[in-house]
């Protein structure tokens, strides 16, 4: 039996042990809730946005037709609530963390080319969303993968695996279904979908212009927000005035009403949150993550829209999604795949070159005495 000294040594020993493992699993609970609460967040601004847009481009309540109008705002808010954040940075350092955004007219001229695309990208999701309904949103826009792998040819010159080109075969036969069921439903937009298929092109193209133009900001992602939204907001001028829109807001008769107003505030809210909230969950959790989640997400935004607006689909309408679906997540897993078998033979390289670096270092002759 022990003694008395032996069982209270045991227990200190112990106890250290017990303490730690109780704060490691305390630690990973506060880690699963973080991101949960991030992933929660990211659902619940995009599909809010997504409802809100389709609001104001296509109520019966508001009759707008000024989708560039809408878009323009957008970008203006977004601008306003990043000169705010800066300075508020600046002043409570200790309570809000946001970059000093500096501007510099060269640098606004350098990312012209990447603003023109985000005037296209944002610009025909809005047209999209406009003509189209929400429940087709998902399989309207899903050809950005598709698009994605076809840039990166022409552009960068990088190949895809066969793997990776089957499941953009997949994603194609679920788009081509989703618009022969769209319209046996009676309620496909040709116009919608053609938007549609310019905002996954855009989509893709905005995505290898901002990995070229990132270095010209230092890779500050809220630095380019800033210099994008505000070239957006000067190519948006022009634009509006070639399509009319100045006389369509000018005869709107809400324009004085503070609900329209309010809705336009807090849709800007959520383009500009949305930026905020994509780049936490790739933080948080990893870029291939976040395309899951964003995949997944579209799908209850299916679900959601067509509970919301109480639409009936076809069996095969809800294939097409699955479809498109099954394709983007098999494209997603080959990726992580690939990556994955990369960083395995980069490691190998690395060891390898340290194991000649070593041999090399033994065969020196020894320092003379």
């Amino acid at each position: 039996m022990w003694s008395e000294r032996q069982r209270s040594g045991a227990h200190y020993r112990s106890a250290p042990s017990s303490y730690s493992h109780r704060v490691n699993m305390e630690s990973l609970f506060s880690k699963y809730v973080k991101i949960a609460s991030v992933v929660a967040a990211y659902w619940t601004i995009s599909i809010s946005m997504v409802f809100v847009n389709k609001y104001l481009l296509s109520s019966e309540d508001l009759k707008l037709d000024a989708p560039l109008f809408v878009t323009w705002f957008q970008c203006g808010v977004t601008v306003i609530l990043c000169a705010l954040l800066s300075v508020a940075g600046q002043l409570f350092p200790d309570y809000i963390s946001f970059p000093v955004l500096k501007f510099d007219p060269k640098v606004m001229r350098d990312t012209l080319p990447l603003s023109i695309v985000f005037v296209c990208m944002i610009t025909f999701n809005n047209l999209c969303l406009k003509y189209i309904g929400v429940a087709f949103y998902f399989v309207g826009r899903s050809l950005t993968t598709v698009f994605n792998v076809v840039f990166t040819y022409l552009l960068l010159q990088q190949t895809t695996s066969a793997k990776a080109l089957l499941c953009c075969g997949v994603i194609i036969a679920g788009f081509f279904l989703g618009v022969n069921q769209e319209g046996v439903s009676g309620s496909l937009s040709i116009i919608g979908v053609v938007f549609g298929v310019m905002a996954s092109a855009s989509v893709a193209l905005n995505a290898i212009f901002t990995k070229k133009i990132l270095p010209l900001v230092d890779n500050n992602v809220w630095r380019l927000t800033l210099y994008n939204n505000i070239n957006a907001t000067l190519l948006f001028l022009p634009l509006m005035a070639i399509f009319g829109e100045a006389k369509t807001i000018y005869a709107f008769p809400l324009l004085s009403s503070v609900t329209f107003w309010n809705w336009m505030i807090v849709s800007g809210v959520f383009g500009f949150a949305i930026g905020y909230v994509t780049g936490l969950q790739i933080q948080v959790t990893s870029p291939l993550t976040h395309n899951i989640s964003g995949t997944a997400k579209a799908c209850a935004q299916t679900v959601l829209a067509c509970i919301y607006f109480r639409e009936e689909k076809t069996s095969l309408w809800w294939l097409s999604n699955f479809v498109v679906l099954a394709g983007s997540g098999g494209y997603t897993e080959v990726k992580r795949q690939e990556m994955k078998e990369q960083h395995k033979q980069n490691i190998a390289a690395a060891e390898k070159q340290e194991e000649i670096l070593d041999a090399m270092e033994a065969k020196k002759p020894p320092p003379p005495v």
